[in-house]
């Protein structure tokens, strides 16, 4: 719209009283202020008085001749604009035809758009001027009469008679100009934007009607139609362009740009009013209806850019999907297919190592086996703490990804979670591969490390704890490899291990971590207890005080007695010696613990023996069975012994004798032992003789192997034996919800049942629907609950 009068016009004083009074003849005053009206339009005003024309203007309002001053006027700008189109826009409209050059079509267009850009600006300086003029008119006869002002019907006139002009059609001629420059625009010509925007400004300033009413603005009703049409065909044929031509990068570079283009397009070239319009046809075209596509490309697409951390491309991606979907759908599922299917290649690694290495041979000896099997647990182990940290770096990858080019999206960490859990839990070893982890690192990973870093690994950890949805198998892994390293003294700082289990108690509360921290007390009442037993040897004055005797007195309830392997007592024949000792301390705890029982679990234990060599003497630290079987070498009337006679001598089983008799005899570091004849498998008939010539470089020998001296992946066997202790677990668990959830409730349907128990089981594991029933009706069987008769799917609890 044309501005109106500013503070920056002059202003016009009113006439004195004394014109009321002249006499005025509308056909004598009239020609010399059409004859002034014209000289404003021909540029020549400076002569003109503007408070005279004023006045006269006024004079003929007050003499009641305004309505013929207001047809008058309007007579003479509509003849006035009738020349401007005949003589200075008609003969710019463009010439050019079909298939014309960039070049001609650029300057026909430039000639004409200046045409209509000047007969405009000309118009609007003239119908400012003519408005101050008849100013009275428009407050008084044209408010009185409701009649539209000098202004409102000068750019009627305007677009009557020069935009909408019958004979020439010139408003379709600038609308045909209009969007070709705008296509050699988006062609990568260069045109003047800012004739096209004056011109565009032009059709926002008039209306259909006198009412001018937003909506009927010319540049909405007569333009802006025709360049969405032409838009929206355009962007059609650009998007099965670019599907065809481009790789993903190169498309969403070039849809970027389009929507910057056009963004630029309607805040400097046409109007704003359009920009969400035609945002909505590019977004249509070049992201809805292809974008699917796009992040399908093979060798370019979503995929391509996550395997080759293409973090830019994948921010482009994101912004432009979102565009037309706020919850990033499709991306979404991508994204977690990609991650499930990364995941599971990390998971097919470890299947591939365990079927190379799956390897059975009917005719080993049982030493042959157990040398096997040792080689393949170490090798297993090594893959798993390789699958923990191969998951770590995909993680890392991912949120690297999800922070840097996907905004830190909720909907998309959630997506990423969801994928991280379904391909861990995939691997039915990953609870076990993650505790082995959280081990390894605070056994000894974690030397030299800052407290920052110290944490940063665990949180780490506590990362892949959150996927696993079988947390019931991640704590009996987790309490049978803490209490390794607490009973054999492996673990870096109990601060560490104690700032882990209270990041599992934040994650699913006290219940999970309370045996863990029962376990600390246990460690902490034996120390003290083992001060105690001292004192009181000393008090006696004993023959035991020459061994140093160090105690771990371990609550039944709190400790993984089958996956220590103690759920057996281990039989063990101990030296004289030995024996006494250990008689002496379960004398002295039974008598400060009356009614308590003590079982003694020589698998986890250790000793440091001193032993005397031709070369020097060492410190040799050997496990509880392996210094059984020295010690029974102490003897110098002792020539050797066989295998049959150290199993009657020390009664201990036969794997864990074959396995320390491997450690002391056959490996080439450790032979303190000589065995005859010399080979890797152990026989019954073997023998095993003190070795004087053994020499070492260390003082101090470590000798393995202590049963869960180091912690590794389980065989097979220990496996289902882990599986079924799990699934009993869960059987006494599905219970005790039952009958708290019907002993509150006290009726309840069996689908209601169901989901209580789910709910409640969640956070340690998913319960099976089967086994569900199979411990209702089990409940049932022992008259805990029944079934209602009129009601099959109705529990009853009986107190």
């Amino acid at each position: 719209m044309a501005s109106k009068p500013g503070p920056g016009r002059i202003k016009i004083r009113p006439p004195r009283k004394g014109l009321a009074n002249d006499y005025m003849n509308f056909d004598e005053a009239w020609p010399p202020l059409s004859q002034a009206l014209q000289q404003i339009y021909a540029r020549a005003a400076s002569d003109l008085s503007f408070e005279e024309l004023y006045r006269t203007a006024y004079k003929m309002v007050l003499k009641k001749h305004g309505d013929a001053l207001y047809n008058s006027v309007h007579d003479l700008i509509r003849n006035r604009l009738r020349t401007v189109a005949v003589t200075q826009v008609k003969p710019a409209r463009p010439t050019y035809a079909i298939g014309a050059s960039a070049l001609e079509r650029r300057e026909n267009g430039n000639r004409f758009l200046a045409a209509v850009k000047q007969a405009w600006e000309d118009h609007q300086l003239c119908l400012g001027m003519i408005t101050d003029i008849l100013m009275y008119l428009d407050r008084t006869f044209c408010h009185e009469n409701k009649k539209p002002s000098t202004l409102v019907i000068g750019m009627a006139l305007f677009r009557d008679n020069v935009l909408q002009n019958k004979d020439y059609d010139i408003g379709a001629d600038l609308n045909k100009v209009l969007l070709d420059q705008i296509q050699m625009e988006r062609d990568g010509d260069v045109i003047d934007r800012a004739r096209i925007r004056s011109c565009a400004y032009m059709l926002e300033g008039l209306y259909e009607t006198l009412e001018e009413r937003e909506d009927q603005k010319i540049y909405l009703t007569r333009f802006e139609g025709i360049f969405l049409a032409a838009s929206d065909e355009f962007y059609r044929k650009e998007g099965r362009l670019l599907l065809e031509a481009c790789d993903a990068a190169t498309y969403i570079e070039r849809t970027n740009d389009r929507l910057n283009e056009e963004w630029e397009r309607t805040q400097s070239t046409i109007s704003t009013l359009t920009e969400p319009k035609i945002r909505a046809i590019v977004e249509q075209h070049l992201i809805t209806n292809n974008i699917r596509e796009v992040m399908q490309m093979e060798a370019s697409g979503l995929h391509y850019m996550v395997d080759n951390d293409k973090y830019d491309q994948l921010k482009l991606l994101y912004n432009l999907v979102r565009r037309v979907d706020l919850q990033v759908n499709e991306l979404r599922r991508m994204l977690r297919d990609r991650i499930v299917y990364l995941g599971k290649e990390i998971n097919k690694g470890v299947y591939g190592f365990k079927k190379a290495n799956a390897t059975t041979n009917e005719a080993q000896t049982s030493s042959e086996a157990v040398a096997a099997e040792d080689k393949s647990v170490n090798a297993e182990t090594a893959m798993a703490l390789k699958w923990v940290e191969e998951v770590l770096l995909l993680r890392d990858k991912i949120d690297k990804i999800w922070e840097g080019s996907f905004a830190s999206d909720q909907g998309v960490q959630q997506t990423i979670s969801k994928a991280f859990t379904d391909f861990i839990n995939d691997n039915k070893r990953s609870s076990e591969y993650i505790s082995l982890f959280v081990d390894e690192n605070i056994k000894k990973g974690l030397k030299g490390k800052t407290e920052a870093e110290v944490d940063a690994v665990l949180d780490k950890a506590i990362v892949l704890f959150r996927y696993i949805q079988d947390k019931d198998v991640f704590e009996r892994y987790y309490k049978k490899h803490l209490s390794r390293r607490l009973i054999l003294g492996r673990s870096v700082s109990n601060d560490v291990e104690r700032a882990m289990i209270s990041k599992f108690k934040v994650e699913v509360g006290y219940s999970f971590t309370s045996k863990m921290e029962g376990m600390f007390k246990d460690m902490t009442v034996s120390q003290d207890l083992t001060s105690e037993y001292k004192k009181h040897l000393a008090n006696l004055d004993s023959d035991n005080q020459n061994i140093d005797l160090d105690i771990k007195v371990l609550t039944s309830t709190f400790w993984p007695w089958s996956a220590m392997g103690g759920e057996n007592a281990h039989t063990c024949t101990y030296p004289e010696e030995l024996e006494n000792i250990r008689a002496s301390f379960q004398r002295f705890y039974l008598r400060r613990h009356t009614g308590r029982q003590l079982t003694w679990q020589p698998q986890m234990g250790t000793a440091d023996i001193r032993a005397t060599f031709k070369a020097r003497k060492y410190e040799i630290n050997v496990g509880t069975y392996a210094m059984v079987i020295l010690l029974q070498f102490n003897n110098p009337d002792v020539e050797y012994l066989t295998y049959d006679e150290l199993k009657t001598l020390t009664s201990i089983p036969e794997f864990e004798l074959i396995r320390n008799l491997q450690s002391l005899a056959v490996a080439p570091k450790t032979r303190v032992l000589i065995k005859s004849p010399m080979s890797r498998d152990v026989k019954p008939s073997d023998k095993f003789s003190y070795n004087p010539n053994f020499t070492s470089k260390a003082l101090r020998i470590k000798i393995g192997i202590v049963k869960g001296a180091g912690n590794k992946v389980e065989t097979e066997k220990e496996r289902k034996e882990t599986e079924d202790k799990v699934e009993e677990s869960r059987a006494h668990l599905i219970e005790a919800a039952i009958v708290r959830i019907m002993k509150a409730r006290k009726q309840l349907k069996h689908q209601a049942l169901m989901l209580q128990i789910t709910e409640q089981l969640s956070k340690r594991f998913m319960p099976d629907p089967a086994m569900i029933k199979k411990r209702i009706e089990s409940l049932i069987e022992r008259e805990y609950l029944e079934r209602s008769a009129q009601d099959l799917n109705m529990y009853t609890y009986l107190a």
